[in-house]
């Protein structure tokens, strides 16, 4: 009885009171012949009327219900969709697609609550990067109008410093500008035909003295030393791999290594990949790693300098490019980024 259609419900309530009326008169005359007659005559208006009296009530109920669900002005399009076609639905359609907006619904919810808690987190990291310079600025402003500019060794010192962090508020808001440009567009790519290989090598030159500080290496992996053709905006490239390579000597271990990896997937894509053998990332928090200002625990914390961002670039640039970028990592073994490039326009 739960699952019975309204045309089964119809039929079924038709039938008992064809039943009770017919047996009636069925033994008021004696005859099988006024019974069938009585039983079939009734039976089908019964079941014309209670199936009429049935839908209109129902469809009445589906279309409040779809009203609620889509809460917008409907065009006449939908209006005849209303009129003529959603009556001949069943309720098990409807209910299949009321339970389909409900579950939409519920992850948009989901969704919502997760960006929200995205943007605290991200305001909260947003306000720490731009208040530590300025507090830091602020304190050298006001030794130095307390006495210490009558020490220039003092002075020349306070200010240097003071210099820093207003360099670093600089590189933040640069940051962030060419994010917003990435994220809406204004920022064309100038693409063109290069060696990606020639690239790395250039990009491991201009990095080699930081790298030497502790003594790690730089290298292509084996079999990836040959040219590779890509198709892509040389410079944003350049600065895709330098924050990469970056990232790896900041987070290598002594007298580690870097080692870069060329890899034709097809015929139209490149995969290039940066790998160190330093602290690693713990699984928790890659899915998030490419978010701007997000920090893992210890190593990859604001001791080692920066301001989490770098990134959230590379993610935007490589996707402004209509490619993806990945990683894959473990705790003390090490970290791979990898990301795609077209090898033709």
């Amino acid at each position: 009885m739960k699952n019975l259609s309204i045309q089964q419900l119809a039929a079924f309530a038709a039938a008992i009171i064809a039943l009770g009326f017919s047996s009636t008169i069925g033994f008021i005359y004696h005859s099988w012949f006024h019974f069938a007659v009585t039983f079939l005559t009734t039976g089908i208006a019964s079941y014309l009327l209670i199936r009429y009296i049935f839908e209109i009530f129902v469809n009445r109920k589906i279309k409040l219900i779809y009203k609620l669900i889509y809460q917008t002005k409907a065009t006449k399009r939908e209006e005849t969709y209303f009129k003529y076609i959603l009556p001949k639905k069943e309720l098990d359609e409807v209910g299949e697609e009321v339970v389909q907006w409900a579950e939409q619904r519920s992850a948009e919810i989901e969704q919502l609550k997760t960006n929200e808690n995205y943007r605290k987190e991200f305001l909260q990291n947003l306000s720490h990067e731009i208040k530590t310079p300025i507090f830091a600025i602020q304190g050298y402003v006001d030794t130095l109008l307390d006495g210490a500019l009558e020490s220039p060794e003092t002075a020349v010192r306070f200010l240097k410093n003071a210099s820093k962090n207003v360099d670093r508020m600089v590189n933040l808001v640069k940051d962030l500008d060419e994010i917003a440009k990435l994220e809406m567009g204004e920022q064309p790519l100038n693409k063109s035909t290069f060696f990606i290989q020639d690239i790395i090598k250039e990009v491991f030159d201009a990095l080699s003295i930081k790298a030497a500080k502790q003594n790690i290496s730089c290298s292509f992996k084996k079999g990836s030393e040959g040219q590779t053709l890509v198709f892509a905006d040389k410079e944003k490239v350049r600065q895709v791999l330098n924050n990469l390579v970056v990232n790896a000597s900041k987070y290598g271990k002594q007298d580690g290594s870097i080692i870069a990896s060329v890899y034709k997937t097809d015929e139209d894509h490149v995969l290039i990949e940066i790998s160190d053998d330093g602290i690693g990332i713990a699984e928790e928090h890659l899915p998030r790693i490419f978010e701007r200002f997000y920090r893992t625990d210890k190593g990859r914390s604001r001791d080692a300098g920066g301001a989490g961002i770098g990134l959230a670039i590379c993610k935007h640039i490589i996707e402004a490019h209509g490619q993806t970028i990945h990683v894959r990592s473990k705790l003390e073994i090490g970290t791979t980024i990898g990301f795609t490039l077209a090898t033709t326009a």
